[in-house]
């Protein structure tokens, strides 16, 4: 009985926070603060929901239920019209506060009662989410391991050093995010020194990458990591079209045989500032989470640039080795929307026209061969 009373909405229904304040619109804060648009259906699914979980599937047939279920959704949208007649922003908590209500004052107390447990499960199911993580295992061993492992193979980075840094400015109890966190801005700080670092720190944060992605998609972690990207290319193109920001075209390839032309060691090829900025603004997230890897990044982009294409697959390869050999790199626009379901690919660029009547139509000319 989740929907607009219970829990979050996907990324495209929140609104920039210039929009709260609409004249005549009604707003919905979430538990996390953003702000979404009132939703009168997503009422009437989480009441009726509610029926359904006390009187079973024959509910869902019965024109009394439903009559029930309109009349109660239509009695909360008129007590926040009534309240807020020229629209304004309101607490999920206080529309769930009147679905009990009405449920109550409708005696339908059997429901009501289902639907207060439900609401109390799921504030025990955030309080347990919300608690603290600590590290697993010795934080000193898990440095280390994490250190000696970015450092491998580069010149002039001393991981026992770097290591007795970050050490420093750990601390006992300190969770998973944070930790993760302190050995970056630490590896970030020696960069001036040996440009190496830059490597290094790139490996921590694509580390963390990593545990970011296979947690929110359900795939384990591994040191086959060809095999993790196979795995990791249809569950990221699922997930995307599932939330629908993907386009459903990309299914039509062959992910097998895509998965396996992933060059995995060119992740290594980032410095820390080029992989910052990938996952600052390019990898697609869901509710700031990102499920994006930076090699299926640009085997999603290659395919969005090869849906046209008569021999698709082959010149999705194609496509992929040149940009991740970065032999070539797409403008912002491609990055940003290759492969989604508004694939807008166009980026502009500055020409320079003569002043005389010959350059402007050679100028004309010179934009018509480029188009």
């Amino acid at each position: 009985m989740d929907q607009q009373v219970t829990q979050t909405q996907t990324e495209k229904e929140e609104l920039s926070p210039n929009l709260v304040m609409t004249p005549g619109k009604m707003r919905v804060i979430k538990r996390n603060g953003k702000v979404v648009s009132f939703e009168e259906e997503k009422i009437k699914v989480a009441i009726m929901k509610a029926f359904l979980a006390v009187e079973g599937g024959t509910a869902a047939g019965s024109s009394r239920i439903h009559e029930a279920v309109e009349q109660m959704t239509k009695d909360i949208v008129d007590v926040f019209e009534r309240r807020m007649p020229s629209g304004g922003t309101i607490h999920i908590e206080e529309i769930q506060d009147q679905v009990e209500l009405q449920l109550m004052r409708n005696e339908h107390h059997k429901v009501a009662r289902t639907y207060v447990l439900y609401r109390e499960a799921r504030k025990n199911e955030r309080v347990d989410e919300e608690k603290p993580v600590e590290v697993e295992g010795n934080v000193e061993e898990v440095i280390n391991a994490a250190v000696e492992k970015a450092c491998a193979g580069l010149e002039n980075v001393d991981a026992t050093s770097l290591a007795q840094e970050i050490k420093g400015s750990t601390y006992e109890g300190i969770s998973p995010k944070d930790l993760a966190e302190s050995m970056l801005m630490t590896a970030r700080t020696l960069v001036e020194k040996e440009p190496n670092y830059s490597y290094v720190t790139a490996r921590l944060l694509l580390n963390n990458l990593e545990n970011e992605v296979s947690s929110f998609l359900g795939f384990e972690r591994r040191a086959d990591r060809a095999a993790m990207y196979k795995e990791a290319l249809v569950k990221t193109i699922d997930k995307g079209i599932e939330v629908g920001f993907l386009s459903e075209e990309l299914k039509t390839f062959d992910l097998e045989r895509l998965g396996s032309a992933i060059k995995e060691e060119r992740d290594f090829q980032f410095t820390y500032l080029g992989l910052q900025t990938l996952y600052d603004r390019y990898f697609i997230t869901f509710e700031e989470t990102r499920y994006e890897m930076p090699q299926v990044f640009l085997m999603r982009v290659a395919m969005g640039l090869a849906i046209q294409e008569k021999d698709k697959n082959d010149r999705a390869e194609e496509f992929y080795n040149l940009l991740s050999s970065f032999d070539y790199m797409s403008s912002t626009p491609t990055l940003f929307n290759s492969g989604t379901n508004r694939p807008q690919l166009s980026s502009c660029y500055l020409t320079t026209v003569p002043d005389d009547l010959s350059g402007i139509y050679g100028a004309i000319r010179d934009n018509a061969l480029i188009v």
